[in-house]
């Protein structure tokens, strides 16, 4: 599980990071700060979703519990059905 900030930039994911790349789970948090920080938050998403090449990535707001369910039911889902949970259970 690797978790990146939206206010960090929207170029996190273009740099290919070993988190970005290898973790099993990406996790974009504090989308609500898109618009306040510059980044196009589709484009980072797709972006994010091209450099993993399939592994599961999702989108959340902490403040406001957006996405944390569904990053909640892909950990269950790894746990219980192993690591190919992950993309079955996260886009």
């Amino acid at each position: 599980l690797f978790v990146i900030d939206v206010a960090g930039g929207d170029d996190i994911p273009r740099k290919r990071g070993p988190g970005v790349i290898q973790a099993d789970l990406l996790v974009v948090n504090k989308t609500d700060l898109a618009p306040h920080v510059g980044v196009d938050l589709p484009r980072m998403a797709e972006e994010a979703r091209a450099v993993r090449k399939g592994r599961a990535t999702l989108l959340t707001n902490c403040r406001t519990g957006e996405g944390v369910e569904a990053v909640a039911e892909a950990i269950c889902g790894a746990v219980l059905y192993g690591a190919g949970a992950w993309t079955t259970a996260a886009s």
